[in-house]
């Protein structure tokens, strides 16, 4: 016996404790946490309702709900059915199996899916990150060039300032 399969048999074992464990746990849980929760109850001292007086009529019977149930066997309910038959039929680990073989077949869908949503993002983002970049370049431009014409308006300003001292040297006394 080969090493992979003799952990793959060991891998299954465990698979098979584990779901066994679990499923126990699934069970009987529910029924011993009520237990366990009026356990507490009691011992709390809390007092106790007395018990209920009910003038309930009887329960109906099952041959005056459906008369013709009552010839109908259980054992026989798919004896019939070459289908079922073949699902009974098959061994609990390889139904084990075929479980874990549909649970792969969905998570490889999954992540399939997941792939092509990250890569779709990662495109997506890639797009707004050049967005912004042309964005910070035109606002750079658009910034150069409002401090040249910042300059160049100080320039004329002092440049205006000179002309008018001289006209006004030379008697303008302006508006």
């Amino acid at each position: 016996m080969s090493s992979g399969s003799r952990r793959s048999g060991t891998c299954l074992r465990c698979c098979l404790v584990i779901f066994a464990v679990a499923s126990a746990l699934y069970v009987s849980g529910p029924a011993l946490y009520w237990r366990f929760k009026k356990g507490i109850r009691l011992g709390d001292n809390a007092p106790s309702c007395s018990p209920c007086v009910c003038d309930c009529p009887p329960p109906l019977s099952l041959m005056t709900i459906a008369p013709g149930l009552v010839n109908l066997s259980v054992t026989d309910c798919g004896k019939n059915d070459p289908e079922l038959n073949k699902e009974m039929e098959k061994q609990f680990v390889d139904l084990l199996t075929e479980e874990l073989k549909l649970q792969e077949a969905v998570s490889e869908e999954h992540i399939h899916h997941m792939n092509i949503t990250y890569g779709e993002a990662r495109r997506v983002a890639s797009q707004y990150q050049r967005e912004a970049e042309k964005c910070n370049a035109a606002t750079q431009i658009c910034e150069e060039a409002r401090e040249r014409s910042e300059a160049m308006l100080i320039k004329e300003r002092k440049v205006t300032s000179l002309w008018e001292r001289r006209a006004r040297k030379l008697g303008w006394e302006g508006e």
